[in-house]
Formats: structure tokens, C-alpha cells, sequence
């Protein structure tokens, strides 16, 4: 068993690393070493530079917008919302809850529906009635008559004939010498002809394999195996070393890289970051303090109250809306009718043990002395 391991060879693409393959390795390296460096410096750079940028203005930058996000273009939103809702909205909801609705309801649907139910329908009746008692029976009549058993007596008297004559006719003198001739003629005569061609093109099939033969054994030997013994030998191994080469260049040059990187951190460290944050600890960061406290805060106070008055304002204006809005109501359509015996007594305050309720009035003492008035809703 040791001496087989020993004397057998290995695959030629399996191992033993041939002298082409020692000779072009080390120049490869160092031409891809070369060349992949810059590349991968600049990678570095890039990828630096995205993570700075990241942490230094997209982060800032974000929280800012939604900052600005919640604080302003929010509550401008919701105003010009409800702005375009009481000017835009409401109006057309009221016109079309108290003029389009009443008018298409009284003044169309129900007119239409009376003229369809009384008028319409008795008409569509009697017409359907004159169609299928009258009108249906007269023209199947008449059809009948003149036009379905004229055509039955041509056909059975005349065509049918006609045609059992034509049909014997053509049988007995064309089919039957036509049929004899193709079978005691025409047959023979074609399986002759059929095997001669197919013994003809036995022949050429035979030569075609031949020759086909000869062409495939021309291309092996004079192209393909010349192609894979150059592939096999020459391409493959390069082709190895040149991916290998890559691989171990990018290492290296990520090395380099990354020690070019720390010196030049080391430096902006030392250069450039210590001296920024002795200038926001010992300057910015008090002048900031100073500004949140006696410039932001007080700011933000009195935008605070101005908002509350707004909101205020808005709802005082929007119950003045709609108390003038109700009056307007009960001056076109006037009060409503009391239909309880409860609500005929009592104050005008009073609202326990009654169905309607007077937001607008004020308490009355628990004897009131206004029991004989009546109060209307509002």
C-alpha cells in the first residue's frame, strides 16, 4: 500500500505545481499588489468618509427635519386642515344635507316614482299583454304560411331528389374506375418507387457517417485537444495565480490602508479634534447655556400662550358659528312642536326627567315659579 501512495502520480490539475506556475507567481503578485493598492486606499476613503458624514451631518440633519416636522409643519398642517374643512367642507355638506337632499327626495324621487307605479307600469302591462296575446300568434301565422311550408314542399319534392340522383350518378361513374385505377395502378407503381429511394438513401446515409466520422476526428485532433492541453497546462494554472494574486493584494493593501488611516486619525486627533473640543467645551457650550435660558426658553414660552389664545379664539368663533347657524335654522324652518305632556311645564333650567336639553339656559332654584311656560328646544 506504501509503495503504491508513493509511485502514483498525481492529476495534472490536482497538484505539483508546475515550473510556469513558480515563475509567474511572484511577478503577478507584486504587479497586482501595485495596482490593487490605490483601489483599495480609495475604498478606505470612501467608507472613512461615509461614516463621518453619516455621524456628522445626515444624523444631525434628520433630527433637525423632525424636529422642524413636529413643531411646525404639524400644527400648520392641522390648522390649514380644519381651515379647509370649516370654509370648503362644511358649507357644501350643509347644502347638500339641507337643499340637494329634501329638494332630489320631494321634488324628483317622489314624483318619479308616483308616475312609474301609476302610469308607467299599467301602460307597460297592457303593451306586454297586446305583444304576446296578439301580435306573436298573427306573425307565426303568417310565417308559417308563406314562408316555412312552401320551403318544406321544394325540399322534399324537388332537392331531395335531386340530389339521390346526382349522388348515384357521380358514384357509378367517377368513384368506382377511379378507386380501381389507384388500387391495381398506382399502388404497385409506388411501392416500387418507395423502396428504390429508400435503398438510395440507405447509400448516402452510410457515406453522410462516413464523412461526419472523419470531420469529428479531424476537429479532435487538429483543435480541441490542442485547445484543452493549453487550457489545461497554460490558462487554468495562470488563471489561478491571478485570483490568488488578487485575494492576497487585496489583504495587503487593506493593511497598508488601515496603517495610513490610523497615522492620518492620529493626526486630525491631534491636530484638528483636540483643539475643536477645548474651543466647545471652554466657548460654545456656556454661550449655548446662555441662549437656551434667556433667549430659547422665554421664546418658546410666549409662542406656547399665543398658540392657547389662538385655540381659544377658535373655539369661541366656532360656538358663535354654530348658535348663528342654529338660529338661522330655526328661523326658516321655525320652532319645533312639543309632542310631550312633560315637557309642557317646568323652567326653562330644568332638565331632569325631560327629553329635551337647553344648553343655553341658565339653573333655576329646585321650586321654580315659571311652571306654566312652556320652553322650546333649540
Amino acid at each position: 500500500m506504501d509503495l503504491e501512495k508513493q509511485h502514483r502520480t498525481p492529476a495534472p490539475y490536482e497538484g505539483g505545481e508546475g515550473c510556469l506556475t513558480v515563475l509567474v507567481r511572484i511577478p503577478v503578485r507584486i504587479v497586482v499588489l501595485v495596482l490593487v493598492l490605490p483601489v483599495r486606499m480609495l475604498w478606505d476613503l470612501l467608507t472613512a468618509g461615509g461614516r463621518v458624514m453619516r455621524r456628522v451631518l445626515f444624523r444631525p440633519l434628520g433630527r433637525a427635519l423632525v424636529w422642524l416636522y413636529d413643531q411646525v409643519f404639524a400644527p400648520v398642517g392641522r390648522a390649514l386642515a380644519w381651515l379647509t374643512v370649516a370654509l370648503l367642507v362644511w358649507p357644501w355638506v350643509g347644502l347638500w344635507r339641507y337643499v340637494a337632499v329634501p329638494v332630489g327626495r320631494y321634488g324628483i324621487a317622489l314624483p318619479l316614482m308616483w308616475l312609474y307605479g301609476n302610469l308607467l307600469t299599467p301602460l307597460g302591462h297592457g303593451l306586454r299583454w297586446t305583444y304576446a296575446r296578439l301580435l306573436v300568434p298573427a306573425v307565426s301565422g303568417l310565417v308559417t304560411l308563406f314562408l316555412v311550408w312552401p320551403a318544406v314542399g321544394v325540399w322534399r319534392y324537388l332537392l331531395r331528389p335531386a340530389g339521390v340522383a346526382a349522388d348515384w350518378l357521380v358514384t357509378h361513374l367517377f368513384l368506382l374506375p377511379l378507386s380501381m385505377v389507384y388500387r391495381y395502378v398506382l399502388t404497385p407503381v409506388g411501392l416500387g418507387a418507395a423502396w428504390a429511394a429508400e435503398m438510395a438513401g440507405r447509400g448516402l446515409a452510410a457515406v453522410g457517417r462516413g464523412a461526419w466520422a472523419g470531420v469529428v476526428w479531424l476537429v479532435m485532433t487538429l483543435l480541441v485537444r490542442p485547445l484543452a492541453w493549453l487550457y489545461r497546462r497554460v490558462l487554468a494554472p495562470v488563471g489561478r495565480e491571478i485570483a490568488a494574486a488578487f485575494g492576497v493584494a487585496w489583504r495587503v493593501a487593506g493593511f497598508v490602508s488601515r496603517a495610513v488611516g490610523r497615522a492620518l486619525a492620529w493626526l486630525a486627533r491631534h491636530l484638528v479634534g483636540a483643539p475643536v473640543a477645548w474651543a466647545y467645551r471652554t466657548l460654545c457650550t456656556p454661550v449655548g447655556h446662555f441662549l437656551r435660558d434667556a433667549v430659547w426658553a422665554p421664546t418658546r414660552r410666549a409662542a406656547a400662550e399665543a398658540a392657547r389664545t389662538a385655540r381659544g379664539v377658535l373655539a369661541s368663533a366656532r360656538e358663535t358659528l354654530r348658535s348663528a347657524r342654529r338660529d338661522a335654522w330655526r328661523a326658516l324652518v321655525g320652532a319645533p312642536q312639543v309632542t310631550d305632556a312633560r315637557e309642557l311645564g317646568g323652567s326653562a333650567a330644568r332638565t331632569l326627567g325631560r327629553t329635551t336639553t337647553v344648553p343655553s339656559a341658565a339653573p333655576a332654584p329646585e321650586i321654580s315659579l315659571l311652571a306654566d311656560k312652556t320652553v322650546e328646544r333649540g
